[in-house]
């Protein structure tokens, strides 16, 4: 059976996601500050998992380093459950959006059996990369901070540099030493995308400015936007404390 996009299949595994998150909620709420680190810390280990499977099954080492945004989240998960550092699970906030919009957006995985273990290797790892730091907050483990959007876009287009980089670098040495795929294709990596699209949502980025790496920069408006609805709650607060600390000057007996 595909996976498909929007079809059935497609959209009952994204209900199905929502189930598995909301149930591992329920499973750890009233559970032990350490027990609930346990399981989330053991769940946090299935994108390295998904790493090290791509990189030993399709035999294309170039192609599944983890360099895209999905894949570095997955690296810093294990990280933030264990050390529930704030800037860092702050920063997952946002990058676990990128396994969302890699469940929503499948098209590269649409025809994949939905019972075979490429599905199972691409579906689960994206399920807990886009639950864990929710549930994370939500379980009271880290709180958010607004303060901590400064860093999150710092660290976000920080990431994305480096890999444009490093996109650029390895594109010039397999070019240069002629490094090929098994299919005889010349390798060439663009990973998190900063190369140009290869979905509609980039694809629309794109058609506005068609310039590899700066393209992206639209993204930024989209991504504050986000934030300060993300943080709305913790700054309303935060203003109204800050009003309420205020001296009273007029009205006063």
């Amino acid at each position: 059976m595909k996976w498909g996009s929007f079809g059935s299949v497609h959209i009952a595994t994204l209900i199905l996601a929502a189930l598995i998150l909301l149930l591992t909620y329920q499973l750890l709420k009233n559970k032990s500050q350490k027990t609930q680190i346990l399981v989330l810390f053991l769940l946090s280990l299935t994108g390295n998992a998904s790493t090290i499977y791509n990189l030993v099954l399709w035999g294309e080492p170039l192609d599944y380093l983890p360099l895209h945004l999905c894949a570095i989240n997955a690296l810093l998960l294990p990280f933030a459950v264990l050390s529930r550092e704030k800037r860092v699970c702050n920063l997952l906030l946002l990058w676990s959006l990128g396994a969302l919009v890699a469940l929503v957006a499948n098209g590269v995985m649409a025809d994949v059996d939905i019972f075979s273990d490429v599905f199972f290797f691409y579906y689960m790892p994206h399920v807990f990369e886009f639950g864990i730091p929710l549930l994370l907050f939500r379980l009271g483990l880290v709180e958010k901070d607004p303060k901590c959007i400064k860093t999150t876009l710092g660290y976000t287009w920080l990431a994305y540099t480096g890999v444009y980089g490093i996109n650029k670098l390895i594109n010039f040495l397999c070019a240069a030493l002629e490094v090929t795929r098994q299919d005889g294709s010349l390798v060439q990596v663009n990973y998190m995308y900063s190369m140009g699209p290869i979905d509609p949502l980039s694809g629309a980025l794109w058609n506005i400015l068609p310039c590899e790496y700066w393209y992206m920069l639209l993204a930024l408006p989209i991504i504050a936007v986000y934030l300060v609805a993300l943080y709305a709650p913790q700054m309303i607060t935060e203003k109204k404390r800050q009003l309420d600390s205020l001296p009273v000057f007029f009205g006063k007996k």
